[in-house]
């Protein structure tokens, strides 16, 4: 190298020092003439004419600042770019002058230099729009925003399903969000890196750029996106940043509306790009580092970006430049119109309504800007518009959607790995549309096989909202305005061990429990055909059955003809943690399961699983048929959401994050006596409110409770017969940090009612 220096630079007493660089090597060079930087690549045609490219780029900017850029070097013979052995390798070799001064990444950023960052990228690309460069102009490379989708292949590298999730998410919103305002953009040749590595700072003031190697032709607002993501790394409101980012360059170089539209995504495409090459590199070179420098700060990022509400971030960037933010009709329109053509049977959540506009993972966002946490809906099983499960389903309507009077293979596929989940002798499956039309189903199989026709309920349960589901609900039919229960009803007594007959939790009240329900069960003067309960009753107020209530049920309704019937619409699917299925931690296996809610994240599916022997005998009876159920499109979906659990370990996750839940709240009940009860098991659970000093439920202090949480953006419910149960059945990708918020602002919102 030095020799090569030596025969074709005017450079005399040379020094080198190698320096960091993402894909080449370069040196620092100190000679007579000042400091240089040699840059070499290994030759590639294409990466020449590249070079080439960002040379004249660089010559052009000095026309507008002798020192704020490097000044490509000739060699002897005139030319800025030469081919050489280097080091053994045949390489492409240019010179830039180095310019001095400390690099951005080594300060503590604060605003004003991100203030002198947004004006001097602004005159830089004022003075760029002037220029022309073809080969930058057909340049399609993976770091060019507008050319995101090059990334897509190497999301797979990223090891965290987790993480891959969160990439794949964003990834969606920008191809609905930016991908066709794309071509209407303002184009420009931009720098394309203005990163905290490449920009120079002194006395708080920005003085310079260096590494022009990913000058593009691109949308001009790509330059502020990428600029903003590093601008705003570790700040704990990083829109503050880039609002002071915006300003100072909307001052030189004014931005327009529909590139401000865009911006959210854009530096999320900024982030995910980062991430995904980061995790890449990795892959293929562990050795180099530079390449993921800053990949902690960039998932750190990326992670607060989810929190943050597209359109606040939307408003605040009108906000930064003087535009006028737009307002959402006001929300009791939208209820007035919403009346106009639908009941107001169907009850809106709240005292202060939400007027929900998006939603991802654990959160969701309103129309007014406002993130919430959803610790409460629990049928976004695996997080609100998970992407695999939003993929899954695109894919198929595109393919195919049919009845299944129709052979396709993803109803097969589908229904082994859903019965691979269940004990042997559950392998029959029947798929409908709702976890309602799932308990009706089941009802009909129990008549069918054991002709019998009354059903034995749980006290407060719920099984749907059919005839016979509400028929089977006592938590309906015993409503002031139910129906009232039917002759072929039957009800037994939750086995409640906190207000209940018998409290002690182990065996012992389980069997007195059982032993007066069997009671009932050999009175009756009818064959009971079914027993159906959950084993964590929902809207019972979360309420677990007594240990070992199940294991003496299930062999008395057995002995006189009977079923066995367990609802898991809300506890399964590993919802638990210790346990796919809630009945296995009753110890039993039930001779039906009603499936539904959480089965595809969204998607209107249920099923009945059952046993060869009742599939049998209700086949004696008219075809069964559902037009939607077990269609491609929701087999797909569904066994998109069995994956997502696999892969990402959600019922690992909701065994430790409940775990973590009952912990902190256990702690807050020692301070606060009016959380007389916390229950539950995994991310399913209830924490009773009752009166300061008594067990008297307090219905209204948990009503508070609930809407105080929502004012503060936290989704919270309350049910039970008394409505005084908090309940929390958060999606499963729920973490730590949801659980402090919860607890945290629960705590707040006590401490200033007991003053």
């Amino acid at each position: 190298m030095i020799h090569f220096l030596q025969e074709n630079t005017h450079f005399k007493n040379i020094q080198h020092k190698r320096l960091n660089g993402y894909d080449n090597v370069n040196y620092l060079l100190t000679s007579n003439q000042g400091k240089f930087v040699f840059k070499t690549y290994t030759f590639e045609e294409d990466l020449l004419s590249l070079l080439k490219a960002e040379n004249e780029c660089l010559l052009f900017l000095q026309n507008h600042s002798t020192n704020r850029y490097p000044k490509p070097i000739p060699f002897t013979d005139g030319s800025f770019i030469k081919i050489a052995d280097i080091n053994g390798q045949k390489s492409i070799c240019r010179i830039l002058t180095y310019l001095e001064g400390e690099l951005l990444g080594n300060t503590e950023i604060n605003v004003e230099q991100i203030q002198s960052l947004g004006t001097l990228i602004a005159e830089m690309d004022a003075f760029l729009l002037n220029y022309s460069n073809e080969s930058s102009k057909a340049r399609k490379f993976i770091w060019d925003l507008q050319y995101l989708d090059l990334n897509e292949p190497y999301f797979k590298y990223i090891s965290n399903k987790k993480d891959q999730s969160l990439v794949r998410y964003f990834y969606q919103q920008f191809k609905e969000n930016v991908r066709h305002h794309l071509p209407y953009l303002r184009h420009a040749i931009i720098h394309g890196d203005v990163n905290e590595w490449n920009t120079l700072t002194r006395n708080n003031e920005i003085i310079g750029f260096i590494d022009f190697g990913d000058v593009c032709y691109t949308p001009l607002i790509n330059e502020i996106a990428i600029a903003a993501t590093y601008s705003a790394f570790n700040k704990e409101n990083p829109l503050f940043f880039i609002k002071k980012l915006i300003q100072s360059y909307h001052k030189t170089l004014p931005l327009l509306k529909e590139e401000l539209d865009v911006l959210y995504y854009l530096i999320a495409g900024r982030l995910i790009t980062s991430l995904t090459q980061s995790a890449y590199s990795k892959f293929t070179n562990p050795e180099n580092t530079y390449a993921s420098i800053s990949e902690n700060n960039a998932w750190k990022l990326l992670r607060k970006w989810l929190t943050i509400n597209p359109i606040h971030a939307q408003n605040e960037f009108y906000k930064a430049v003087g535009f006028e933010v737009e307002k959402p009709k006001p929300i009791q329109d939208a209820i007035n119109r919403r009346y106009q053509v639908v009941s107001p049977l169907l009850s809106i959540s709240y005292d202060e309504a939400i007027y929900v506009d998006k939603a991802a993972f654990q959160y969701m966002y309103d129309k007014n800007g406002n993130t919430f946490l959803d610790a409460y809906n629990n049928i976004p099983h695996v997080g609100h518009s998970h992407p695999k499960v939003i993929e899954t389903g695109q894919r198929q309507m595109a393919k195919l959607n049919t009845n299944t009077r129709y052979v396709y293979d993803i109803l097969a596929e589908y229904s082994e790995k859903l019965l691979a989940t269940f004990p042997k002798n559950l392998n029959k499956i029947f798929f409908v549309n709702s976890g309602s039309a799932a308990t009706d189903l089941a009802i009909r199989l129990a008549k069918a096989h054991t002709s019998h026709s009354d059903i034995m309920v749980m006290e407060h349960g719920y099984h749907g909202n059919t005839q016979i589901g509400i028929d089977v609900s006592d938590y309906k039919f015993n409503h002031p305005k139910g129906q009232g229960q039917q002759s072929y009803i039957l009800k037994t007594k939750i086995p409640d061990t906190f207000r209940g007959k018998y409290t002690l939790n182990d065996d012992t009240a389980g069997h007195q429990y059982a032993q007066e329900s069997i009671k009932q069960i050999k009175e009756s003067p009818n064959g009971i055909a079914a027993f159906i309960s959950e084993t964590i009753v929902g809207c019972g107020g979360q309420i677990p059955l007594a240990k070992g209530y199940l294991k003496e049920i299930y062999p008395a309704i057995r002995n006189q003809g009977g079923v066995c019937i367990s609802d898991e619409v809300q506890t399964g699917f590993g919802r638990l943690g210790d346990y796919f299925w809630s009945f296995e931690g009753q110890g039993v296996v039930p001779d039906i399961v009603i499936l539904g809610k959480p089965m595809a994240n969204g998607h209107p599916i249920g099923a009945v699983v059952t046993t060869s022997e009742i599939a049998s005998s209700f086949e004696k009876g008219v075809e069964f048929f559902s037009s939607f159920g077990g269609n491609p499109v929701s087999c797909a979906i569904g066994l998109s959401v069995l994956n997502v659990l696999e892969e990402e370990k959600l019922q690992e996750n909701a065994k430790i994050i409940g775990d973590y839940y009952q912990l902190l709240m256990k702690e807050l009940q020692k301070e606060y006596s009016c959380i007389a009860d916390v229950r539950g098991e995994g991310l399913f659970l209830g924490f009773e409110i009752t009166e300061w000093d008594s067990l008297k439920p307090n219905p209204k202090l948990a009503r508070y409770i609930k809407n105080e949480m929502r004012r503060r953006h936290i989704l919270i419910s309350t049910d039970g017969p008394f409505n005084n149960v908090i309940k929390s059945k958060p999606p499963l990708c729920f973490n730590k940090n949801n659980v402090e918020q919860v607890v945290n602002e629960l705590y707040s919102i006590l401490k200033n009612k007991k003053r």
